[in-house]
């Protein structure tokens, strides 16, 4: 079964351009995973410091090897003092068919 969540988290003022710098470079890393399905990156319309990230992975395993890429930690490391919550907001999503 895929595994498909939705990140979110909210830029310091100030701080958006890095953020999204960032996340460019991130997304690319991830979206070569073989086990990545899709990285959609976004901001909110009507406020260019919120952050959503979709994401979907093939499987459970998929999203382990994921969780254990050497490039995630000094990802997170870099966006944790932009960012306004302490890490981003997770919430994985279950199909409704």
């Amino acid at each position: 079964m895929k595994k498909t969540l939705f990140a979110e988290f909210t830029a310091r003022e100030g701080a958006a351009g890095e953020v999204a710098r960032l996340l460019r470079d991130y997304a690319r890393e991830v979206r070569a995973e073989e086990g990545n399905l899709a990285f959609d990156v976004y901001t909110k319309e009507s406020d260019p410091h919120a952050f959503w990230i979709f994401e979907v992975y093939r499987d459970e395993n998929a999203f382990k090897a994921h969780l254990n890429a050497p490039y995630g930690p000094p990802f997170n490391a870099a966006l944790a003092p932009l960012i306004e919550e302490d890490a981003s907001v997770l919430t994985y999503l279950d199909p409704l068919d």
